[in-house]
């Protein structure tokens, strides 16, 4: 991580914080009367996500899943997160090599007090060990009201490619990279994809 994307604070909004990336939209023509289970909106959110995932991930690659969960010092945060992974997970033992570490709450101007942390919890595995489509699928019902759904923040590092994915919920995702080459295919491909507010800025990292 440190490596590739140096001084990167892996947070939200990731396309703001690199210099190179891809801002892309997941659903479209939203509508309230849209949230029900195999709308056409949801269905198409799904598709993208996964569409996008695969895209930049092939099965047999090594990543980094990190996931956030935020401790407001209110004893809900269990530490055996475990449990996050688990139903994602086609073998088990894979789970043994899960990392968990305390880190200072990612927003700390949301954290007067200075009482909030993050743990995060990182799982090095083949693309393949995953369910990563109900994973997806999960991540963007966060907004939706519908389950199973996971509302902490999960990020995909890419060791090979050296990429960073993160869907950040229904509305869309960032791709970021370490040069524009590794994931020009990407910009090519999706380019109807790129989320319109920051098309500018995009094409000016790939002209």
């Amino acid at each position: 991580m440190n490596e590739n994307f140096p001084n990167l604070n892996l947070r939200p909004p990731l396309f703001y914080n690199w210099e190179i990336g891809i801002r892309f939209e997941l659903g479209v023509e939203w509508d309230r009367e849209y949230h029900y289970e195999n709308s056409p909106y949801v269905l198409g959110v799904y598709k993208r996500a996964v569409t996008m995932f695969e895209s930049v991930h092939s099965q047999d690659e090594e990543i980094f899943v990190v996931v956030d969960v935020n401790d407001f010092g209110d004893g809900k945060t269990y530490k055996h997160k475990a449990r996050i992974f688990s139903p994602y997970i086609y073998e088990k033992s894979i789970l043994y090599k899960l990392k968990h570490t305390e880190i200072p709450y990612i927003f700390p101007e949301d954290d007067e007090h200075g009482k909030y942390k993050t743990h995060r919890f990182t799982l090095e595995c083949k693309v393949s060990d995953m369910k990563y489509i109900p994973l997806l699928k999960a991540v963007c019902n966060q907004d939706l009201g519908m389950q199973p759904s996971i509302f902490h923040r999960i990020y995909f590092l890419n060791i090979k490619r050296k990429t960073i994915f993160h869907v950040y919920d229904d509305r869309g995702c960032d791709l970021l990279a370490t040069s524009p080459e590794s994931i020009r295919d990407v910009y090519n491909t999706y380019n109807d994809w790129i989320l319109d507010y920051d098309k500018d800025e995009i094409d000016k990292v790939f002209k």
